[in-house]
């Protein structure tokens, strides 16, 4: 893919971050989501592209815009054919309390690149770029987490473990405070939290817990271009959910799924864009003379370029984009 394509793929998180953040602490959650959407599928259409949403707001029939199947961009003759995984808020609840973290978040691969994971849970595992290659899902989190405190050179003590804050998460907690590594708990947005790994200045050394699937194919390309490592386990609790891995090709459930199973290849993008202060990204900003700041980061992995973008918007120029 063109290496102009990564700007271009930062506009449409731009664009899905100025879309939600008027809502930001309005306590509407569904709001907050649809002006992401909206806005970040016209930006979408402006680009020139052969695009197809693998990963997005669900299927046809459950979203309006940016479903699953859904074609965007210009569809030009001689455009690019590539998959699309988005999530135009990885965390619309923190949107509406006005919480840290949120992130407008989009991957894009050649198309056949990206897995179409079904919407069910998944266990997942995440570690920068010192724990790739170290830490293995299948093995008790106490043994990952003295694995990692090696390769980091820290006590275990100073190792420190993140996962979404979830009752079904409780026999984890526990194990991570046998172990005597520090623990982080988080409210929502597991991507963010993920990719916060890859960076030493975070503060957290690996990501644990069973989250959503789709997401687990955005943070997959995410770590893949920023050095990491991810390994999830398809996790179904239906019946319905495990006739969906058969049909994916999937007999065994149990079936380690590392980061070239869920987005193949060496042509990665992934790009987001801050919409509440977080770790790694700050939050949209509102200035006067109808000026708003954004910062993003977007890296591609044939490269491993990281770039942390800071804009200045002009909204008389963006008239779609309301102040709030």
């Amino acid at each position: 893919m063109e290496r102009e394509l990564a700007l271009n793929i930062v506009r449409v998180t731009e664009a899905a971050a100025l879309g939600g953040a008027p809502h930001m602490g309005r306590g509407l959650k569904n709001e907050a989501d649809g002006g992401a959407v909206d806005s970040m599928r016209k930006m979408f259409n402006t680009l020139d592209i052969k695009g197809r949403v693998v990963i997005g707001e669900g299927e046809k029939d459950e979203a309006p815009m940016l479903f699953i199947g859904e074609e965007v961009g210009s569809w030009n003759e001689n455009a690019p054919e590539i998959d699309i995984a988005v999530d135009p808020i990885d965390g619309t609840n923190l949107v509406a309390k006005g919480l840290p973290n949120a992130l407008s978040v989009v991957a894009v691969a050649p198309r056949g690149c990206l897995l179409h994971a079904p919407d069910m849970y998944m266990k997942k595992l995440a570690v920068g770029p010192k724990g790739k290659g170290a830490v293995d899902i299948t093995l008790p989190v106490e043994r990952n987490i003295k694995i990692l405190s090696k390769v980091l050179d820290k006590d275990v003590s100073e190792i420190t473990v993140t996962m979404l804050d979830r009752p079904r998460h409780n026999d984890l907690v526990a194990a991570v405070r046998r172990a005597g590594a520090r623990l982080k708990l988080f409210n929502e947005g597991d991507v963010a939290a993920a990719i916060a790994t890859c960076f030493e200045d975070s503060g957290v050394d690996m990501l644990i817990g069973t989250g959503g699937a789709p997401e687990g194919v955005i943070t997959a390309a995410a770590l893949k271009s920023f050095g990491g490592e991810f390994q999830g386990i398809l996790h179904p609790m239906k019946d319905e959910e495990i006739d969906r891995c058969k049909h994916m090709g999937i007999e065994n459930i149990d079936k380690v799924l590392y980061m070239n199973d869920l987005a193949k290849g060496d042509e990665l993008i992934f790009a987001a864009t801050g919409i509440s202060d977080g770790e790694l990204l700050k939050g949209v900003r509102y200035y006067s003379d109808n000026r708003i700041k954004t910062q993003s980061v977007v890296v591609r992995s044939h490269t491993g370029t990281v770039r942390f973008i800071d804009a200045m918007h002009k909204l008389d120029k963006k008239p779609s984009y309301a102040k709030p």
